[in-house]
């Protein structure tokens, strides 16, 4: 049988609509050569939504994973940057802000310790922060935008700076090499350093002299008779002007001053020095 044009397009169309599931309908109107054609509407049926899973929930949208966790909208933890046990100069920065903030009176001593731990809390709640007493970026954000960058007067304000090279003069012998640079004492022999304290001097009306001296003597339990106040551990260098321990400054650091003497703020470290020290050892004061 002869099938024309037109009767071929409809059978396609009929093919198709039968694969798709449409209806076809004719509409017997005249295609204009005067047969009877059948033009052709296809009605798609409108998409149903899907049936429920056995377990009673809507099957999932495309794309999606069946059974898959949505993901987590709750953020991340803030990363820890330092916590107690850890020491270095970041610390000794940290412990300044918060000195600056008064949240800690003492340091910076570049350790983090209970002192610095309990600070961190109190300044976390404070501030509606969980009170870990551990530094995490959050918290370390909300303390710089509070405080300004400490100098080296606020990081080393109880002692603790670096030690300067040594002075010549303490390159032989047995010295207690002093620098009012650094404001550290150094406990050499012949050239070698054993031990390092911070230390601190006599304010402007009571300098400690410069130069060079020796111990002349030593008094493990001294008194002074001038100014009735404890002088532990006490080498006499210079009159009345000695290396000694000084509780005023383990509690108030630089912001108090001697009389003219060494302060040490490190009791164990003083007594210990004292026990090496003889008299007759040389003593270098020097900028």
């Amino acid at each position: 049988m002869r099938t024309t044009g037109m009767g071929r397009g409809f059978a396609a169309l009929l093919v198709l609509a039968m694969a798709c599931g449409c209806t076809v309908q004719g509409t017997g109107e005249d295609g204009g050569d005067g047969k009877r054609h059948l033009p052709v509407r296809i009605e798609v049926p409108k998409r149903s939504t899907p049936p429920p899973s056995s377990d009673g929930s809507a099957d999932p949208k495309p794309g999606a994973t069946a059974g898959a966790t949505p993901p987590s909208t709750s953020a991340a933890p803030a990363a820890v940057l330092w916590s107690r046990g850890d020491s270095g100069l970041d610390v000794r920065e940290l412990q300044a802000r918060l000195r600056q903030v008064a949240w800690l009176y003492d340091g910076p001593t570049g350790s983090y310790d209970d002192l610095t731990e309990r600070a961190v809390k109190g300044f976390q709640g404070k501030r509606g922060l969980p009170r870990t007493g551990k530094t995490d970026t959050v918290t370390w954000q909300r303390l710089k935008a509070m405080t300004h960058e400490p100098g080296k007067w606020e990081l080393y304000l109880m002692g603790g700076q670096p030690a300067d090279a040594p002075d010549p003069r303490c390159l032989t012998g047995r010295v207690l090499c002093i620098s009012k640079t650094s404001r550290t004492l150094r406990w050499m022999i012949d050239g070698r350093t054993l031990t390092t304290v911070s230390v601190r001097f006599g304010s402007v009306g009571t300098p400690t002299r410069e130069g060079v001296f020796s111990v002349y003597w030593k008094s493990r339990h001294h008194v002074s008779t001038l100014y009735d106040s404890p002088m532990p551990y006490a080498m006499f260098f210079s009159g009345g002007q000695a290396v000694h321990y000084s509780a005023d400054f383990a509690a108030r650091g630089y912001a108090g001053a001697s009389h003219g003497c060494v302060n040490v703020r490190d009791e164990a470290a003083i007594a210990n020095l004292f026990d090496q020290v003889r008299n007759g050892d040389k003593v270098v004061v020097h900028w």
